[in-house]
C-alpha cells in the first residue's frame, strides 16, 4: 500500500487532519503521521461561531481529538512515500522552523510526487521553498505567507499547479481530496 506523509505538531487543525487521514487509506493509501517526535499530539477545533452574541474577527480555538505521530521527522526517509499532505492548524506555526521538516518537504517535492496542503499549512511549503512561481490558495489570513513565498495566491475552492494541489480550510476537503488522489493515481502509472 503506498505510503502519504502526513506532518503534524501540537494544535493541528481537528478536520484539516482527520478527514485525509480517514478518506486517503478508502483509495488504498497507508496515511503514515509524523511530528517532531513519535509521541502522541493535541488536535483543536477552529472555527467562527455562526451565532455568536459577541463576535469573533479571528477564529476561535478548542482543544479536540489526540492522534499519534509514529515517526520523528529526523527519522523520516522520502523515498518511502508517494506523496505529502500537509494540513492546517497553528502547527505550522512552529512546524516550519524544523529543518527536517523542510528537507522531506523539499524531497519530495523534487521527486515530482504529489504535495496537498490547506489552510495554513502552506506555511510549510514557504519555508520549504516550493511554492516561488506557483499559483496557490489558502485561508485568506495566509495570502501574504503565500505571496511570500512567491506565489500567486488566489482565493479559490481548490488550485492545482504542477504537483502542488491546495486549498483554503476544511470545507474544501472534498475537493481538495478529489484532486490530490487524481494527482497519486497519475503518479502510480
Amino acid at each position: 500500500m503506498p505510503k502519504i506523509l502526513m506532518p503534524i505538531g501540537d494544535a493541528t487543525e481537528t478536520l484539516d487532519t482527520f478527514y485525509p487521514y480517514f478518506r486517503l487509506p478508502e483509495d488504498g493509501y497507508e496515511v503514515v503521521v509524523a511530528g517532531p517526535e513519535a509521541r502522541l499530539y493535541h488536535s483543536v477545533l477552529h472555527e467562527i461561531p455562526p451565532d455568536s452574541s459577541v463576535p469573533w474577527d479571528i477564529t476561535q480555538e478548542r482543544p479536540s481529538y489526540f492522534i499519534r505521530a509514529t515517526v520523528a521527522f529526523k527519522d523520516v526517509k522520502s523515498e518511502d512515500y508517494a506523496g505529502l499532505f500537509v494540513s492546517g492548524g497553528r502547527a505550522p506555526e512552529y512546524l516550519r522552523y524544523d529543518k527536517d521538516l523542510l528537507r522531506v518537504t523539499r524531497e519530495i517535492h523534487e521527486a515530482g510526487k504529489p504535495i496537498a496542503c490547506l489552510c495554513h499549512g502552506i506555511e510549510i511549503l514557504t519555508a520549504a521553498g516550493i511554492i516561488h512561481g506557483k499559483t496557490v490558495t489558502t485561508v485568506a489570513k495566509c495570502a501574504m505567507d503565500a505571496e511570500q513565498g512567491g506565489a500567486t495566491y488566489v482565493d479559490k475552492e481548490v488550485v492545482v499547479d504542477g504537483n502542488i494541489v491546495t486549498s483554503r480550510v476544511w470545507h474544501d476537503n472534498t475537493a481538495l481530496l478529489r484532486e490530490f488522489i487524481k494527482k497519486l493515481k497519475s503518479a502510480e502509472m
